[in-house]
């Protein structure tokens, strides 16, 4: 996944299933171009998950903050991604800035600052692989949308089968609207997750986002694609 300073407009988002709604993200202007990652989770979704996919278009154009011009030309390994139901893309971008702002965890994204006009298997693919950690937005919308219910499953799966991504998925309440933990799905009960609102929270996340993880994962990510380079070009 590259990010390059490219200007793209924003157009529709479309999360759940059967309708599309239009997501508002002037108040941000992000800038990028996705290219194709390496490691495809579309075989890992024919497996885990028959659910239909949503139809529409992704909004908004990524950013990438504190880097430099120069940076941000090359292609962009995030810290992380912030997968969400439609109705939190708000709440997702405070999230975001606060691990960003608070926590200087850069670069991040959320889902809905995925490129238009991309498949969502593709934008799926591109923003779990293309970074450390995937966190899942645990709000009572989560529950609601289905297409959030075939993210998590999808990134657990590729946790599972990729040895480097183990323990990458983050489960996160935030403040507002939060998910009970006894409405949380079974399969992220069993993982600790984040807690906004704990007086533990800044030490959960100082132990979460170790800069030698992040470190191993892009190094990774980067031999993959350029292996992956050699064999397109021969």
């Amino acid at each position: 996944m590259g990010i390059t300073k490219s200007k793209i407009d924003p157009c529709s988002l479309s999360l759940s299933l059967g309708k599309s709604h239009s997501v508002a993200t002037s108040q941000r202007h992000h800038e990028s171009n996705s290219k194709k990652s390496d490691i495809s989770l579309r075989d890992v979704a024919e497996h885990s998950c028959t659910t239909e996919m949503p139809t529409g278009e992704l909004a908004g154009a990524a950013g990438v903050d504190g880097m430099s011009e120069e940076e941000a030309e090359e292609e962009v390994f995030f810290k992380f991604v912030i997968l969400h139901a439609e109705d939190d893309t708000d709440e997702a971008l405070r999230v975001q800035d606060l691990l960003q702002n608070d926590f200087g965890i850069k670069p991040g994204i959320i889902f809905a600052e995925m490129p238009c006009g991309r498949q969502h298997l593709q934008n799926l693919d591109d923003a779990v692989n293309g970074s450390a950690w995937t966190i899942l937005l645990l709000t009572e919308n989560f529950l609601r949308d289905t297409w959030c219910r075939f993210q998590f499953y999808t990134s657990l799966m590729n946790s599972v089968n990729r040895q480097h991504k183990y323990n990458s998925v983050i489960p996160m309440r935030p403040l507002n609207n939060p998910l009970t933990r006894e409405r949380t799905p079974f399969a992220l009960r069993t993982i600790n997750a984040l807690e906004e609102g704990s007086r533990g929270f800044r030490t959960q996340v100082g132990r979460i986002f170790q800069e030698s993880l992040y470190k191993t994962q892009q190094t990774i990510w980067k031999e993959t694609r350029k292996m992956a380079q050699r064999e397109f070009i021969a």
